[in-house]
């Protein structure tokens, strides 16, 4: 059975925690406690530290291994990853089980990632499409990408562009996201028709 579960989109719930403009965002269950709920629900002997993500496709469950090692030394990488091989073996029962709950009330796939000191391993992660017009100017420059060999086709060089875009503009990203969280709350709090 492979790790990352459900093919479809899960149980479809409305009301709070949908979002406007169209069929992308519409009925999905709220996944805003979802930190909380992996945090009550996975194992304390796992991880560490828990970082969890969520979008509308995936929650992205990102586990910190206790470091029991003794220092940096040749070959720390590849015990590093050894390590975390032999967590991924011994946990993928349980995570599982703890991912089909999880899809269950939130709507969304769960996917598993593992850190441990630099090395930092996604075991499976969703890949979701996305329809996009451009007009002939932005086409030029996703060309001029794979011309360049940055990208190897036009949906490449836009990854790549999202991705550039997200580093360098983290602190705006953020502030986005902040305006957008007190819109949620604003419309919640509205009265209802």
């Amino acid at each position: 059975m492979n790790e990352q579960h459900g093919r479809g989109r899960g149980p479809r719930r409305s009301g709070r925690g949908t979002r406007g403009g169209g069929w992308q965002g519409s009925e999905l269950p709220p996944a805003d406690d979802a930190g909380a709920w992996f945090a009550g629900r996975l194992p304390d002997a796992w991880f560490s530290e828990v970082d969890v993500t969520v979008d509308r496709e995936e929650i992205t469950v990102l586990g910190t291994l206790r470091d029991d090692s003794t220092g940096a030394g040749p070959g720390e990488g590849a015990a590093a990853e050894g390590r975390i091989s032999r967590f991924r073996a011994e946990t993928k029962q349980e995570r599982i089980g703890i991912a089909e709950e999880a899809q269950s009330r939130y709507g969304r796939r769960v996917s598993w990632g593992v850190r441990l000191g630099e090395t930092t391993a996604l075991f499976t992660h969703v890949a979701a499409p996305v329809m996009t017009r451009l007009r002939q100017p932005e086409r030029q420059v996703l060309d001029t990408l794979v011309d360049a060999g940055v990208a190897r086709s036009r949906s490449d060089a836009l990854a790549w562009s999202v991705r550039l875009v997200g580093e360098h503009a983290e602190e705006w990203l953020g502030q986005l996201r902040e305006a957008l969280a007190e819109v949620e709350e604003l419309r919640a709090d509205g009265p209802s028709l």
